[in-house]
């Protein structure tokens, strides 16, 4: 059963890792720079979030 949910919630982590990765790849560097992110941080940024929920 833990190996269910482990996998269960990797999986979850995995996505909001994916779908902040795309949103964050969207922006130009100009609307990047306007909320303090730069572009080679976007992979850790969406990492830390994904983990963070």
């Amino acid at each position: 059963m833990y190996l269910v949910s482990s996998l269960v919630r990797m999986v979850r982590v995995w996505r909001k890792y994916n779908e902040s990765l795309r949103e964050l790849s969207r922006l130009g560097d100009r609307e990047l720079a306007d909320i303090g992110i730069l572009r080679a941080d976007i992979q850790k940024i969406a990492w830390d979030a994904a983990k963070a929920d």
